[in-house]
């Protein structure tokens, strides 16, 4: 009987391997995603115990494999935001079992992002446990989408891919500007000034923002006060990360078409659309609303206004990035770290 050398044994590299999963939540999009990458979605085998406790067996071996897990953290009429969470810790530590070498949470729409501080006293941080969550489940890294805020990166002690919808919002709209002609980039609030001075800076845009305050003590309630910035006469695109319950985009919307604008509509990365947000959005003085599929949109949510662009592409990208062991942010430019 012969061995091989020990010095054979030592040079051999093992052959990586990507595996692809997906939680209940983000179906459509992963399914994309597995298509750009020419990459099968593995099974999950997502059940319910009777009393709704959720369980996970996965179909595959994944020893030794290179595993992402997508799930957005989002409530529809089949799984509720809560449970998209723990379904995917619950997906994260079975892989960890299964003697995954690598586990990377893909979060396109990462939950309880907005609580990242203390704004009143007795308060959580909420963005800061769940990352503790993942952590503790055993995910290696983690990769999302225009996270409410950069800060929350800090929260992981592993690394956080911080990707953008930019480069698909940005096309578009300069699509819509070589057709229209002068835009206005406006930015909802002074917090999102920034954001929308990159897009400004993109298309060639002129900047404004528009003042407004939060009612104390009442979730979700805001005054549109003062625009900053010329409008009169010009069409203007709000830039924000989220669309919620429309509350601050359509208050915005408002504010602007007083000042002179000649028309408004609204691009944002994620459609939460909770509550009376679609409502509000098709009743608003809004053109059009322009959301990416970070968030599934239920049947009962389109509208007319409604346009859904793919961020399929770019997060497929940003998972060959990954597992190849190359630049995620050369992807970007860069500008997914600003």
């Amino acid at each position: 009987m012969t061995t091989e050398p020990e010095d054979d044994l030592m040079e051999m590299v093992p052959h990586k391997r990507l595996h692809l999963l997906a939680g209940r939540s983000t179906a459509a999009l992963a399914a994309e995603i597995a298509d750009e990458l020419d990459t099968p979605l593995g099974g999950s085998g997502i059940a319910e115990f009777a009393n709704g406790e959720i369980h996970c067996k996965f179909t595959e071996s994944l020893r030794g494999t290179d595993v992402f897990i997508i799930q957005t953290h989002v409530d529809t009429p089949d799984i509720s935001v809560n449970d998209a969470i723990l379904e995917q810790l619950i997906m994260i530590d079975a892989a960890r079992r299964a003697s995954a070498k690598r586990i990377t949470a893909v979060v396109p729409f990462y939950g309880y992002a907005r609580q990242d501080r203390k704004s009143e006293g007795r308060e959580p941080i909420t963005a800061k446990l769940v990352a503790n969550l993942f952590t503790s489940a055993g995910a290696s890294r983690l990769v999302s989408v225009d996270l409410h805020s950069g800060q929350i990166q800090g929260f992981f002690d592993s690394p956080v891919d911080h990707l953008t919808a930019m480069p698909v919002l940005i096309d578009y709209l300069a699509d819509y500007q070589a057709a229209n002609g002068d835009l206005v980039i406006v930015s909802p609030d002074a917090g999102r000034v920034k954001v929308a001075e990159r897009y400004s800076l993109q298309l060639g845009a002129d900047l404004a923002f528009v003042h407004k305050s939060r009612v104390k003590g009442a979730k979700n309630q805001v005054e549109a006060k003062e625009v900053i910035g010329s409008v009169e006469g010009r069409a203007c695109v709000l830039i924000d990360d989220m669309i919620d319950t429309a509350g601050t985009i359509v208050a915005a919307a408002d504010v602007l078409m007083s000042r002179g604008a000649t028309s408004v509509f609204a691009a944002a990365t994620h459609g939460v659309l909770s509550g009376p947000a679609v409502a509000r959005l098709q009743d608003s003085v809004l053109d059009r609303v322009v959301i990416t599929n970070t968030l599934p949109v239920p049947d009962d949510h389109h509208f007319d206004k409604l346009e859904i662009l793919s961020v399929a592409k770019i997060i497929a990208d940003a998972i060959r990035a990954v597992f190849s062991d190359t630049s995620v942010s050369e992807i970007f430019d860069g500008q997914n770290q600003t």
